[in-house]
């Protein structure tokens, strides 16, 4: 494994022409006060102009894509919640294709989790919205969040969802407004799990919404399941939650915190990288990716050549080809840069 970009050209010179440039956000490009700083975003700017394309591949949802929005280029595309949504960060942040998490798995997995692990807590994460459980501790309170038990949430319409529901009040964040339509899709030819924005009846599959439909968090598409769980190690709770429930959803963390991400099968940063690379004629030996925890582990793997950053969990540094500096030290910049110098050489 190469220590550092800089200590070996050759090493950290991939066997083809970079194409694209796959980066996670939080731990790798960001720094931890969750910036992006004045290198990354000259090194970002430098490898647009140079021809290779940048991808931010994150567990964020779409609303939370502010941080970088100015910072995506031409194509304007983000991969966000590890894979489920694709959004386009130059038309309102608005999801043009996803991949949803049957509301019938979900359930499944939040009655298998409350079995083996008492005390779990949950969020739902909805293409346009987030609901979550009394007891669940949200990273950023959305005062449109509808607070309920985690059955009631995960009910269909006519299913008493709203029933003893009740929407937040703590201060937060505005939620986004839909942008505008007419954006391209990538989404999986016969894929039973994959949605795209926009059809013939002018309602938005992504986001369920339409002409007399307006957008409501409880009625979005779920593209992602939190689990948190107080206590419990997360590794831990991870390997037990896949033991438990793996034959309904793919489950993967990102946070310090004993806090699960649950996506429909098969769903990964991975695959969507996978299917934008496709749309583009690019493989993935000419992709360079970049991350630090175990929802980065299949898209590194993916990629023809991987970097771990310095911070990163044990199995991401374990699995990837090479080291980078950390997300404080412009780990990401230092490597693009690299790139850079040796295209032009």
């Amino acid at each position: 494994m190469t220590e550092d970009p800089a200590a070996s050209a050759s090493a950290s010179r991939p066997a083809r022409p970079v194409r694209l440039i796959a980066t996670d956000l939080d731990g790798t490009l960001l720094r931890d006060d969750k910036s992006v700083s004045d290198r990354t975003i000259a090194a970002l700017a430098a490898a647009e102009r140079a021809g290779i394309e940048v991808f931010f591949v994150t567990g964020r949802p779409a609303r939370w894509m502010d941080v970088v929005s100015d910072h995506v280029h031409g194509h304007g595309l983000a991969i966000c919640a590890n894979g489920a949504a694709v959004v386009d960060l130059h038309r309102g942040r608005r999801v043009i294709d996803c991949s949803p998490l049957a509301r019938t798995d979900a359930l499944a997995v939040v009655h298998a989790l409350r079995s083996v692990a008492p005390g779990t807590s949950f969020a739902v994460e909805r293409t346009n919205g987030i609901d979550y459980e009394p007891g669940y501790p949200p990273l950023q309170f959305d005062p449109t969040a509808v607070i309920a038990p985690a059955d009631k949430l995960l009910a269909e319409a006519g299913e008493g969802k709203a029933e003893g529901a009740w929407q937040g009040e703590a201060d937060g964040e505005e939620g986004e407004g839909e942008g505008e339509g007419g954006t391209e899709s990538i989404s999986a030819a016969g894929s039973a799990t994959t949605a795209t924005a926009g059809t013939d009846t002018g309602t938005d599959t992504c986001t369920g919404t339409g002409p007399g439909n307006p957008a409501t968090p409880a009625d979005g598409p779920v593209i992602k399941l939190l689990a948190f769980h107080p206590d419990m190690d997360p590794d831990a709770f991870l390997t037990l939650a896949r033991t438990t429930a793996g034959a309904h959803a793919s489950f993967t963390r990102s946070s310090p915190t004993a806090l699960l991400e649950i996506s429909g099968l098969g769903v990964s940063k991975a695959g969507t990288l996978a299917r934008c690379c496709a749309k583009r004629g690019i493989a993935a030996e000419e992709v360079v990716a970049f991350g630090d925890m175990p929802n980065d582990l299949e898209m590194l793997i993916w990629a023809g050549t991987s970097y771990a950053m310095a911070n990163a969990h044990p199995d991401v540094l374990a699995a990837t080809t090479h080291r980078t500096a950390s997300n404080n030290e412009d780990g990401v910049a230092a490597v693009i840069e690299r790139l850079i110098e040796q295209r032009a050489q």
